[in-house]
């Protein structure tokens, strides 16, 4: 490559540019409050790289454009840390933080006034531990905890991450020479299921939980692959050398606020605490809060806020007394396989569970666990007897992730799936390209209690007091069928059942009457057809507004609508062929349920783009939609949906149980929205 010599122009360009991205990228990553549009970014980027690949002699370590690695380092070299990275001590409950809390009072010098104790409470972020160092305003260097006294030398991985600054914003802090900074790199929740969809299609094995999937890409060789991950970091501590740090900050409060300054995010939900108790109330809070939080957390991290006591409690050989980390219940538990049995779901697939030894998970209590499939179960290579590790990171059906092969019995065997139906004794079959093994016979008592429960559920024809126990009553004693013969019920056919009465009997009979009501898409998407949720229904009624225009569509006409891809379309169109499902659509149009649209709210067709350029957040129990559902309208009329508020929302759709969502929006003096206020605008 022939070099040019640079002028003065492309020096003054170039510094303009950088100076121009960074800004930027501090306003994107760091204030979450963007100052240009992606596409003026990605130009002014394109227009750096240009000139600096015409100028190379110009190309510095803080440019924009240095952030990923050329190429794969071949080792990690050991690194001293300047000053120990100390793990805190940890409380499981809040017995143990009180505890902690009279320790250091214990210790804390005769002179300081118990009134003024201030505590600061962040929440524990579920990743790894990074040590920054910057010389002069730019990153030297990125090193992993390690021992804590040791760690690796990452600097080439780090400098990938977006949201960690390859140069400090110094305005007005000119006399700072080398500061080091810890946080904490995790990746957000969305960009690791991601990822795991990603490596589940080419064939690689998943990430068991995020912190994993961070402490894996960190050690990545090539930073190029880093990079690809999308990795973020918050910051939570600062020490700066050769200058007292009470000249800046005497607080870990007013620490946080400097390095937003200094060009970092930090986690914006922490809290100053006046007392033990409201750090209690902060830890109550986010115990259920937390799981609508866009990353993991495993607990809250306590300090107590100022500097000058910090250093006078300093640490013992393990922990600094000045801070503890008050944990959750385990997200991740061991506990012992004791059978393995086989679920059959309304479509007739087949699901193992694993029925294992009761173990405390997250505040609850578990003792199944589902394994998917069979090829689930061989990867796993799970056997009876075996001791697993249970996960429930904000899932509902708790999974095994993985065997713990070392402690398996010599005598167990791998199980295998049976080749029969557990319920009717049917042959099962599994169909080419699919994981999932299923009973084929529509007669089976399993199918039909799933299809029942699917029906009568409340995003379907919402048949209040109507449960899963009851529904295998029904079933199990012959009094339905299909869910036609729900509609033939009576009072006195009821009052045969377990536990119902009269009234309960009468109760029953009025609200089967009163699903008669609901609309034509609730009624499609109670029909359990595979693929078809709610929203698809939604989608299929508007434009096959008839059962009978929908049953003489072609495969073809189906495909067409927008947002029905080919296997909707084929599901769809085989189910209504199908003469058994005709006479049950027959059935249904005689007992008078709603097999056609009647006047109502705009359909998703008919909106046009006027939420273009807006975006929004839906939070709560809406009245009639669900979340999915708003959520398409949304998106269909242009808007943009975010799973959490920041200056960037514009609106904040609100329903019943908004939680801190809601909070955070009015603070930020963001736009609030009903579910009908969302419809009328829609409307209009």
């Amino acid at each position: 490559m022939k070099l040019m010599m640079s002028t003065q122009p492309e020096v003054k360009r170039i510094e303009e540019l950088r100076s121009l991205l960074q800004q930027a990228g501090y306003a994107y990553y760091v204030l979450d409050a963007p100052i240009m549009e992606d596409t003026v970014y990605d130009r002014l980027y394109r227009e750096l790289q240009e000139l600096e690949t015409q100028y190379p002699e110009l190309i510095t370590p803080d440019s924009p454009t240095q952030r990923v690695g050329e190429r794969p380092a071949t080792h990690f070299t050991s690194v001293r840390h300047n000053i120990p990275l100390y793990s805190l001590e940890n409380a499981f409950n809040i017995e143990e933080l009180q505890s902690w809390d009279q320790r250091w009072r214990r210790h804390a010098p005769s002179q300081y006034n118990p009134g003024e104790i201030e505590y600061v409470s962040e929440l524990k972020i579920d990743g790894a531990a990074l040590a920054l160092t910057y010389e002069n305003g730019f990153l030297v260097r990125g090193a992993t905890r390690g021992d804590g006294v040791m760690g690796e030398d990452i600097t080439q991985n780090v400098r990938t991450i977006r949201s960690i600054p390859l140069r400090l914003n110094f305005d007005g802090l000119d006399n700072i020479a080398k500061v080091e900074i810890r946080g904490e790199v995790f990746l957000p929740l969305q960009v690791f299921k991601d990822i795991n969809q990603k490596r589940q299609k080419a064939g690689e094995q998943v990430f068991a939980n995020p912190r994993n999937a961070v402490a894996g890409t960190l050690r990545q060789l090539d930073s190029r692959i880093v990079a690809q991950r999308q990795l973020d970091f918050f910051a939570y501590t600062l020490h700066i050398t050769g200058l007292d740090d009470s000249s800046i900050a005497n607080t870990q409060w007013e620490a946080l606020e400097l390095l937003q300054r200094l060009g970092f995010r930090i986690d914006t939900n922490h809290k100053l605490c006046n007392s033990i108790a409201e750090v209690v109330e902060y830890y109550q809070y986010w115990d259920t809060e937390r799981l609508n939080s866009p990353y993991m957390t495993d607990g809250v991290v306590v300090k107590l806020n100022t500097f000058k006591l910090q250093e006078q409690l300093g640490f013992t050989q393990k922990f600094p007394r000045w801070a503890i980390a008050l944990k959750y219940p385990a997200e991740e538990a061991p506990t012992r396989v004791e059978k393995i049995t086989v679920n059959v779901g309304r479509t007739g697939a087949l699901t193992p569970l694993a029925e294992m030894f009761p173990v405390q998970l997250a505040g609850t209590t578990v003792s199944r666990a589902t394994l998917h499939n069979s090829d689930r179960i061989e990867q796993l290579d799970i056997r009876i007897g075996d001791t697993v590790i249970v996960r429930k990171a904000g899932e509902i059906i708790p999974e095994v992730v993985r065997v713990i092969k070392e402690l398996r019995p010599a005598d167990t065997q791998p199980f295998i799936m049976p080749s029969h139906c557990p319920v009717c004794g049917q042959l099962v079959v599994r169909e080419t390209g699919e994981a999932v093994t299923r009973c084929v016979n529509a007669s089976c008592a399993a199918i039909l209690k799933g299809e029942i429960e699917h029906w009568v559920s409340r995003d379907a024809l919402d048949i209040k007091g109507m449960g899963e126990k009851l529904v295998h009553q029904l079933v199990d004693k012959g009094l339905v069928h299909s869910v036609a013969d729900l509609y033939d019920l009576t009072e006195s056919s009821l009052c045969v059942l377990e536990r119902m009465g009269q009234k309960l009997a009468e109760k029953l009979v009025n609200a089967i009457a009163q699903s008669k009501n609901q609309p034509w898409p609730r009624v499609l998407y109670g029909l359990g057809i595979r693929h078809v949720g709610s929203v698809n229904a939604q989608l299929l009624t508007e434009k096959f507004t008839t059962v009978e225009t929908l049953t003489a569509a072609k495969q073809s006409d189906i495909e067409g609508v927008y947002g029905i891809g080919f296997q909707i379309a084929q599901s769809v169109h085989q189910w209504f062929r199908t003469p058994a499902n005709q006479t049950l659509i027959s059935r249904l149009q005689a007992i008078g349920l709603q097999l056609a649209n009647s006047a109502a709210p705009p359909t998703i067709g008919e909106i046009n783009q006027k939420l273009a350029g807006k975006t929004f957040v839906v939070t709560g129990t809406l009245p009639t939609l669900k979340r999915d559902e708003a959520k398409a309208l949304i998106q269909k009329a242009g808007g943009k949906v975010t799973e959490s508020v920041s200056k960037k929302t514009d609106f904040l759709v609100v329903g019943a149980d908004a939680g801190s969502k809601l909070d955070k929006a009015q603070n930020l003096g963001i736009s609030q929205l009903s579910e009908a206020q969302l419809l009328t605008i829609l409307a209009e």
